[in-house]
């Protein structure tokens, strides 16, 4: 399967795959937020599009597109290429610099980068329909208020995955209660019980269980002792291709 990623002008912002790192999770005492294999695994499943040069983006309040500021950090760098006030009522538009395409039934969901925090502007996610559109989209984060936001040369601005979406419609949501199946309800009462003698211990400073630190049960795809085999396949690193020229 293809990902085809046409490029609509000379030198696009750089595609490259999802990075776990994140400096709120860095910020942690010990990079504990690492612990949370969910958090990296979101992280890293998709390609993020950088930013090619850094820049301040203010709004003053207003609904106007004149009402957004843009200064590029280096005088004179030509910003409507690539970033722009459009829309107006606070919103920041990104141009991708690529028109991509999907096979048949799969479209791009659209967003900001996983679990990166940005103060006083959010990324707006959209799901588009990439196996048949002729044309490009924009990239669009929201101010949350009045003020003034940095983005970095390199700077992630755009996050993409692809998703079998013609097929959505038919999943069928179904709400059982454990006892319905009772392997399941052991292997959750197993993790359950292992969960808070662990927690005890720890609360308690008991010396093994502080060195442990966290259980890996997750991590490692291992269920808690007598709750089950561990399953056959089980993912802790993404693998994403690199772009290709062709």
């Amino acid at each position: 399967m293809q990902l085809e990623c046409f490029t609509t002008g000379d030198n696009p912002p750089r595609l490259v795959p999802g990075e776990p790192d994140r400096p709120w999770m860095d910020a942690f005492g010990g990079r504990t937020p690492y612990r949370c294999l969910p958090l990296t695994m979101a992280n890293t499943t998709g390609w993020q599009i950088l930013c090619p040069f850094g820049f301040t983006a203010e709004w003053n309040g207003g609904d106007a597109t004149t009402d957004i500021a843009i200064v590029p950090d280096k005088p004179g760098q030509e910003t409507a290429g690539f970033v722009m006030s459009h829309f107006a009522y606070a919103t920041l538009t990104f141009h991708t610099g690529y028109l991509f395409r999907t096979p048949p039934g799969w479209a791009l969901s659209v967003s900001g980068p996983p679990n990166h925090i940005k103060h006083g502007i959010q990324a707006l996610d959209g799901l588009v329909e990439t196996d048949w559109l002729p044309f490009p989209f924009t990239m669009n984060w929201l101010f949350t208020a009045p003020g003034r936001v940095r983005f970095e040369k390199d700077e992630p601005f755009c996050f993409i995955n692809v998703v079998e979406h013609s097929r959505a419609d038919a999943v069928v949501p179904v709400v059982r209660t454990l006892d319905s199946e009772p392997d399941l309800k052991a292997q959750y009462e197993a993790w359950s019980t292992s969960r808070s003698e662990f927690n005890r211990k720890l609360n308690e400073g008991d010396a093994e269980t502080l060195k442990e630190s966290w259980q890996r049960h997750y991590f490692r795809g291992a269920p808690p002792e007598r709750g089950g085999p561990a399953p056959a396949a089980h993912i802790n690193k993404r693998r994403l291709k690199k772009p290709k020229a062709e």
